[in-house]
């Protein structure tokens, strides 16, 4: 092993990650390869503990719903409801059966416990409110935000009244139907009503712009930026609708790059809080274009992670996480002359790498890109390694 690559390597600690980066970032993201393995979720719990501690960073994100993830944030800061209730009804995804996510809403609960406000951790969902075969209906978002405004703005600025928007959203089954995802003729988003809805959530949106003033006045610091989340959530789920309902080739990757743009813009409002720490796949934070091929077609798309990074220049971070096996899934010890390989010889169960300085150690000699035998697990493209803040890598991932 090159003696330049064995200097690259500290403890997975707050303090290695720091002397990265040449100051504390705004948003410190952390990748994933695969999704689902709890021990890959205790080392980031392990690690955002210590950053929480040690860095002053005052929010936790994940690659969950951010409606839900409200329910979630009300039982950290205040103790709403049970933990039991919470991890059913904050998460997305399947999330809220974690263990590794039960012991971090657990851990953030008890370490607000008697803290003053300001000092006490929030949660946030980063995603929108979106499955794989299927979006939400609009409606929460847009009553919410409909609601907000009623009780605090002349009625006479209002758009329209909460009853035509239940009129126009209908039930909510036909949104969230998800033959749509194969089937563009299943979508209510280009419809006569779906239309109309959009411009009003536009309207909605400038009438919170346009009123900041007297709203910033009127509210809480808690209320208002949920009112902004409600504006996000709804206008990017009728746009996503929309796109939903295309026929044309540009269908999918509009798609992928709206629910990037929506993950975008929640990481750029956590970041606008405070320092922020967020957890989502690697392909959402890396600072490249995102690829995907579908029935032997290759879409790209740009990630959320390049969006913020453009956004926040270094105030943006990310590490990515790789491994070295998942032997329950079939990944076994990777090749010696990949990325992943070189990390492997190494002989540390787990450590953090600093990025540029490996791959300057490696020169020209590019390492060849790991070939996963399963679809759930992407190894780290070593073409991009000098655009990581640094890479955790994880030597041996065992069933959870």
């Amino acid at each position: 092993m090159d003696t330049g690559i064995k200097d690259t390597v500290r403890p997975v600690e707050a303090a290695s990650v720091m002397r990265l980066l040449p100051a504390r970032p705004r948003l410190l993201a952390l990748g994933e390869p695969t999704h689902g393995e709890d021990l890959l979720l205790d080392v980031r719990n392990e690690l955002f503990r210590q950053l929480v501690e040690q860095e002053g960073y005052r929010t936790i994100g994940i690659e969950s719903d951010c409606l839900m993830g409200l329910v979630v944030d009300d039982y950290v800061t205040s103790g709403t409801g049970s933990l039991d209730e919470v991890m059913e009804r904050g998460f997305s995804h399947g999330w809220g059966a974690s263990a590794a996510n039960r012991e971090l809403v657990r851990w953030m609960r008890a370490y607000n416990e008697g803290r003053p406000v300001a000092e006490r951790l929030r949660f946030a969902g980063l995603d929108g409110p979106l499955e794989m075969s299927h979006a939400a209906s609009p409606r929460q978002a847009l009553t919410a935000l409909h609601g907000y405004l009623a009780a605090r703005v002349d009625a006479d600025l209002l758009p329209c009244d909460a009853e035509t928007l239940d009129r126009l959203l209908g039930p909510d089954g036909r949104w969230a139907n998800p033959a749509t995802m194969m089937d563009p003729s299943q979508s209510v988003g280009q419809s006569a009503e779906a239309g109309k809805l959009r411009l009003l959530a536009d309207d909605l949106v400038a009438l919170l712009d346009a009123e900041t003033p007297h709203l910033v006045a009127v509210s809480s610091g808690d209320d208002w930026d949920r009112a902004h989340l409600y504006g996000r959530a709804a206008t990017g789920l009728l746009r996503y609708h929309h796109w939903m309902a295309d026929t044309s080739p540009g269908r999918m990757p509009r798609l992928l790059g709206l629910r990037s743009s929506m993950i975008a813009a929640n990481l750029l409002a956590a970041a606008e809080r405070g320092p922020a720490l967020v957890h989502a796949h690697n392909a959402h934070f890396q600072r490249s274009k995102s690829t995907m091929r579908l029935g032997g077609t290759p879409f790209e798309w740009w990630s959320s992670g390049a969006i913020a990074s453009a956004h926040l220049g270094e105030g943006y971070a990310f590490l990515a996480t790789a491994v070295g096996t998942i032997r329950h899934q079939g990944v076994d010890a990777p090749p010696p002359d990949t990325l992943e390989g070189l990390l492997y010889a190494i002989p540390e169960d787990r450590y953090v790498v600093d990025a540029r300085r490996l791959a300057a150690a490696l020169g020209d000699a590019r390492p060849a890109p790991r070939e996963s035998p399963w679809f759930g697990y992407s190894a780290l493209d070593p073409a991009h390694l000098a655009a990581y803040d640094g890479v955790v890598f994880v030597r041996d991932v065992t069933r959870s």
